[in-house]
């Protein structure tokens, strides 16, 4: 098997490991957030608004569509449903990493499909900042070009990179590269995990580094660790037992979301918060505490598998948990859940009270 194939076929590895086993782990700290209850809302809860602004786009609601797959011929179905839904309720979308497509054009179709199903929405590109600093500016822009991108993610994955037999163990000269894209590429550049968090200290880096975002990609969802672990017997035709432990141990690591949220939003700049959002509260919690989107990925992925109208269906519950959590927080508009007060318990206020210099716990 060629590069270009490897990739590719690495790509539905994933995917099918997401869908049939069990690759969640630990807690995002959200269970440990407490929303207060507005006895007496003076509003009409069916009359609620969910549309938002941000990067500058009109969105229908703060649920974004997080990267999930493309880059193989049996994912081109899967996106076509995730982007029809994207176009249809005007939600914000990103695609899996375009690695595979850019080494192989003829893949580049399983992400474009997206576009050419929501012509109109917020589109979010993706390649991984080691193929960044490797190729440089050059695959950004054939990315971005691909989707007709409105941003473009750079995806930090070496919790991932640690574990696969084929990772890449170097990470010297990302943030060199990273810097260099934000200062020349046409569009916003945002920074994201993929769900081991990021800290107070590398948003700052990063923000610092010209990103326009920081999508935070916390602990307490689906663990790349753990996918890895599931997939340790593909690459040599047989279980390897040194990585599949290496993936079941690190499967502990990272930053639980809410914690991770609570660090980047004081860098000051826009946040998404994703890994391990599973509802229309999660969805609030994450709002009240600072996030301009919140991402989905894992809960959307079996929906979009069983068509439109299941996927349809599922965002319309999480978006009537979300205008049910509005109403009894007293706010009719996404702009005002940041003034909803909260408390915080448990294991996360004591990871928040020991942050070095932290300020006030709660809103």
């Amino acid at each position: 098997m060629n590069r270009r194939e490897f990739t590719s076929s690495r790509k539905l590895d994933h995917l099918r490991i997401c869908l049939d086993e069990n690759i969640e782990t630990g807690t995002t700290g959200f269970e440990e957030i407490r929303l207060v209850h507005e006895a007496l809302p003076d509003s009409d809860m069916d009359s609620l608004s969910l549309k938002t602004r941000f990067l500058g786009h009109d969105l229908g609601s703060p649920l974004f569509i997080s990267a999930m797959t493309g880059g193989h011929p049996e994912t081109k179905e899967v996106n076509a449903v995730l982007g029809e839904i994207a176009g249809e309720l005007g939600l914000g979308i990103g695609v899996g990493s375009q690695r595979a497509a850019i080494e192989n054009p003829d893949l580049a179709d399983t992400f474009s499909i997206v576009r050419e199903k929501a012509p109109n929405t917020f589109i979010v590109g993706n390649l991984g900042i080691v193929q960044l600093r490797d190729h440089g500016i050059e695959w950004a822009e054939q990315a971005v070009e691909m989707i007709d991108a409105d941003a473009l993610a750079i995806h930090l994955n070496f919790l991932q990179e640690s574990i696969q037999p084929e990772g890449d163990h170097d990470a010297g000269g990302c943030q060199a590269a990273l810097r260099e894209l934000c200062g020349e590429l046409k569009v916003p550049v945002i920074v994201k995990e993929t769900g081991s968090g990021i800290s107070y200290e590398t948003g700052i880096r990063c923000y610092g580094a010209g990103a326009a975002c920081i999508d935070i990609g916390g602990y307490g969802g689906s663990s790349w660790a753990l996918i890895e672990s599931h997939r340790s017997g593909s690459v040599a035709g047989r279980e390897d037992q040194y990585l599949k432990g290496l993936g079941e141990r690190f499967g502990e690591w990272g930053l639980p979301t809410a914690v991770s949220l609570y660090e980047v939003t004081r860098c000051g700049g826009p946040v998404i918060a994703s890994g391990g959002l599973r509802s229309g509260i999660d969805v609030a919690k994450a709002l009240a505490m600072g996030a301009g989107l919140t991402g989905m990925a894992l809960p959307l992925l079996k929906p979009a598998f069983e068509g439109p109208d299941t996927l349809r269906e599922t965002i319309r519950i999480i978006h009537q948990e979300l205008r049910i959590s509005m109403f009894l927080t007293g706010k009719s508009r996404i702009s005002e859940l940041p003034q909803a007060r909260w408390y915080l318990t448990g294991k996360t206020r004591e990871m928040i009270e020991n942050l070095q210099g932290g300020d006030r716990i709660g809103h």
